[in-house]
């Protein structure tokens, strides 16, 4: 008889899935999780702003023409002239201001002295860099032939910096080789300058209307080491420090300064504000101009003819908030004298099974003025259009359904929108000056919502 062959297949057991209470609350966690960070990711982000207190400044742009007490001095012997002073120096009477050396051995040795190893000192570097920031915040491309002008001055200033220490080192072997120069020395004191321009005899009342065309202007920088001729320019003094800016005006800008005896003037670049002495003058043109007059900041400009300025017309400090902040909302009207419960808020009339009676409700007030105060008309309101108000101790009764809009922000300290009233004082491109410590407004450091349509309600919880 034939064994039975025995079947060797493997069949593998396979065990019940157990799925206990732990795992199902682990699952509802992980898919509550999800859920929350994919509704943050999708959720549109409302950006905050804290609100600090600044300013606004109206005002009006011109560029004037600088006029000035000054003298130009020339030359009465042919040679290479070199400066003791630098620009914008004081010089009394008797003061050596230059010397011209009729054989060139003076500036020979000047080269020597001068060949780089003489440094410029903190002072001279600081006042470099003063004029190159000052020529960076004021440079537009349509005035490109600044920068030749500031090239020039500074060029010149430089090679005044390290040739007047030098001069003043090499007195003495000057002497014993015995070069033959002569010194010039003040004849009366004022301020040294060495840019000299064909406006030095002219009037402030015979400036016309094509003196201020920069581009048929020319002005010459005196720099030591230039051979000069007999009867050229050398330098010139300024001998007062009274000063006169005159400027166009347009028929806007007569009739808002007409009347002004004093007018504060910012200077571009330089961070200067300072009153002038204001008068409208006719010009040689018979055209009306402005003049500003000062006693003071007249070193700081010796070197300019023509000054950028701002007229501040205007200046209004408070609250400083982006206009994309500032929002239009209607709410509704309640009169006053409906204001029940001891201010606590408005008695709504309501009825029942036993017939009409009045439930006091209480509400935010987002405004009052003389008749009404204003509180919610959104979704969210405890009013609706056509509910009616009982005044206390009254038979006088109100129906909801007026509304005003106010204007105002969405104020977000306590983590959801409020709505706070503004005053707006002045504007610019960007930003509101709203008034500080106004009834239902906003303080200094509050946080507000950047942009008011990111929101458009009160109540709104907002995650920061």
């Amino acid at each position: 008889m034939a064994k039975k062959k025995k079947n060797k297949k493997v069949i593998r057991y396979r065990r019940p899935l157990n799925i206990n209470v732990g795992m199902i609350i682990f699952a509802l966690i992980f898919a509550y999780m999800a859920f929350y960070v994919y509704t943050y990711v999708r959720r549109e982000k409302i950006e905050f702003y804290e609100v600090p207190e600044g300013s606004i400044v109206n005002d009006q742009r011109h560029t004037g023409i600088a006029f000035r007490t000054e003298t130009v001095k020339y030359t009465e012997q042919a040679g290479n002239v070199n400066f003791y002073l630098r620009e914008g120096k004081k010089a009394a009477v008797g003061t050596r201001v230059y010397s011209v050396d009729e054989t060139g051995k003076l500036s020979e040795l000047l080269a020597e002295k001068t060949d780089g190893s003489v440094a410029l000192s903190r002072d001279n570097l600081t006042s470099l860099k003063k004029q190159l920031s000052s020529f960076s915040q004021t440079f537009t491309e349509n005035d490109f032939k600044t920068v030749y002008d500031t090239r020039y001055t500074l060029d010149s200033e430089v090679l005044e910096y390290v040739s007047v220490d030098a001069l003043k080192n090499l007195d003495s072997v000057v002497e014993e080789m015995g070069v033959n120069f002569v010194q010039v020395r003040a004849d009366q004191s004022g301020i040294v300058s060495y840019m000299v321009d064909s406006l030095e005899g002219v009037a402030p009342n015979q400036v016309t209307e094509e003196m201020f065309d920069r581009s048929g202007y020319t002005k010459n920088i005196l720099k030591s080491g230039k051979l000069v001729g007999v009867g050229e320019p050398a330098y010139k003094l300024v001998t007062s420090s009274d000063w006169s800016l005159v400027f166009q005006m347009t028929e806007e800008d007569a009739a808002l300064y007409n009347g002004k005896t004093s007018l504060t003037v910012k200077f571009a670049g330089k961070d200067l504000k300072t009153p002038g002495a204001f008068s409208m003058i006719t010009g040689g043109d018979g055209k009306t101009y402005g003049k500003l007059d000062f006693s003071k900041y007249m070193e700081q400009f010796i070197s300019d003819r023509f000054v950028d300025f701002e007229i501040i017309t205007e200046e209004v400090t408070g609250l400083k908030i982006p206009k994309s902040a500032v929002t239009d909302v209607e709410f509704y009207l309640i009169p006053k004298e409906f204001l029940a419960g001891g201010g606590k808020g408005f008695l709504k009339e309501t009825y029942t099974e036993n017939g009409a009676g009045a439930v006091l409700v209480s509400c935010d007030i987002y405004n009052a003025d003389d008749t009404y105060y204003y509180v919610d008309a959104g979704e969210n309101s405890e009013f609706k259009p056509g509910d009616y108000l009982v005044k206390e101790n009254s038979q006088d009764r109100y129906q909801i359904g007026a509304k005003a809009a106010v204007t105002g922000v969405y104020n977000i300290n306590k983590g959801y929108t409020d709505f706070r009233k503004v005053e707006i004082l002045t504007s610019s491109d960007e930003y509101d000056i709203v008034a500080r410590g106004t009834d239902y407004g906003l303080s200094v450091y509050d946080h507000i919502v950047l942009d008011a349509r990111a929101v458009r309600a009160n109540g709104v919880v907002i995650y920061q």
